[in-house]
């Protein structure tokens, strides 16, 4: 019987975290034929150059797709989409997947569905049916939705939202969110490894700090003023934290490569350079995060991680302004406008010993750890060909 060959596209390290332990069982499964396409921020050494966690992951690579352009602004963005198309009509004409295996919502993803709806290659695609109003996101992931054959939802909402765009309820599957595997499946760093390997003090509590453009305001980094404008008075404060315990330290995330981003560096290294307790990490590995967001006091920012996968952690989570609007959220959360005023008083809240009590032993909605396996189950067993590629409209 021909192995079955299944084309995964990663662009970035947020992306490759999620799509770690699917990969993993999918290169491990006997009946199937991997072919990992790396593309965008991956191959950009101002983003880190990630791809080199997946070599060192042992992944074999079958295509490097250089698509980002060197830009900042909403014009790159757009290039960078037809340039990724140009290059994966060759790519994926070459290779014809069986299928093609996509996740989340980032703009670049819709290169690649656009190429393979043309070259008629059925679409599986993890993490339809949320919602995230502030970005483009939420239009791209929509998009990827309509134009997939198989979907792999984090949520039971999401699932219902998925069939209720009009997708075949067989055809959509309540996986839960794979990014959530790493903490049943991969060992995290202890502590002492953690201080160690990132050169911080963990007997300061950290204030990690992840921060993106809000990619459908034209000021993509308007409600980021606020944000420094509160981390600011924190750390002019000398005391990001309650009363007797030690002064937070502020690690800062690298942001997505959207229009704003490089605005965004430049601020948080101007941060970094005023105030030695902050730090900035180019990359890190999706092993590494964990572990550091396991022992933050707070995640502050804009980012899905916050939504989806700090639960698992009881971490507490001032999620900021327009940018996640919409999406489902855990008992965790604290939402704060995009005001200096209301994040300090979030941040506040968000440290303070009764509120992390109440947190203990609350769930997390995007999953349980297993998600891979449900995701694998379904790719190795689905239907092929004609019966998967067209779509009956409900």
């Amino acid at each position: 019987m021909p192995l079955r060959r299944i084309a995964v596209v990663t662009t970035s390290r947020a992306d490759y975290s999620h799509l770690y332990w699917p990969l993993r069982l999918l290169s491990e499964h006997p009946s199937i034929d991997l072919r990992l396409i790396v593309m965008a921020a991956h191959l950009s050494p101002e983003f880190g150059a990630t791809v080199r966690e997946i070599e060192k992951d042992g992944f074999p690579i079958a295509a490097r797709v250089e698509s980002l352009l060197s830009s900042d602004s909403d014009v790159g963005m757009a290039k960078s989409i037809g340039v990724a198309v140009l290059s994966l009509a060759d790519t994926l004409g070459a290779l014809r997947p069986d299928l093609l295996l996509l996740i989340a919502d980032r703009y670049e993803m819709l290169a690649p569905a656009s190429v393979a709806l043309s070259l008629r290659i059925p679409i599986a695609h993890i993490e339809g049916g949320e919602v995230s109003e502030g970005a483009i996101d939420d239009a791209v992931r929509n998009a990827l939705t309509k134009m997939s054959h198989l979907h792999f939802t984090s949520t039971a909402a999401a699932r219902a939202r998925v069939i209720a765009m009009g997708e075949e309820p067989w055809r959509v599957h309540h996986a839960g969110a794979p990014s959530l595997d790493h903490l049943r499946r991969s060992r995290l760093l202890s502590r002492e490894e953690l201080a160690s390997h990132l050169s911080l003090d963990l007997s300061a509590p950290v204030l990690l700090v992840a921060y993106h453009p809000v990619t459908l305001e034209y000021d993509t980094t308007l409600e980021a003023n606020a944000l420094f404008a509160a981390l600011d008075r924190l750390a002019e404060q000398g005391s990001a934290s309650p009363e007797n315990t030690p002064p937070a330290q502020f690690v800062f995330c690298y942001p997505n490569s959207d229009a704003g981003s490089r605005s965004l560096v430049e601020r948080t290294h101007a941060f970094v350079a005023r105030h030695p307790s902050a730090r900035l990490f180019v990359n890190l590995d999706a092993v590494t995060y964990w572990s550091l967001l396991r022992e933050s006091a707070v995640l502050i920012g804009n980012t899905s991680s916050g939504i989806m996968e700090s639960a698992s952690f009881a971490v507490p989570t001032v999620n900021i302004g327009f940018r996640q609007k919409g999406r489902e959220h855990p008992g965790n959360v604290l939402d704060a406008p995009a005001a200096t005023a209301g994040i300090l008083a979030r941040i506040a809240e968000a440290r303070s010993p009764a509120w992390r009590a109440s947190l203990q032993g609350i769930g997390n909605p995007y999953g349980d750890g297993h998600a891979a396996e449900r995701i694998v189950d379904v790719l190795t067993s689905a239907p092929l060909g004609r019966e998967l590629l067209i779509k009956r409209a409900l």
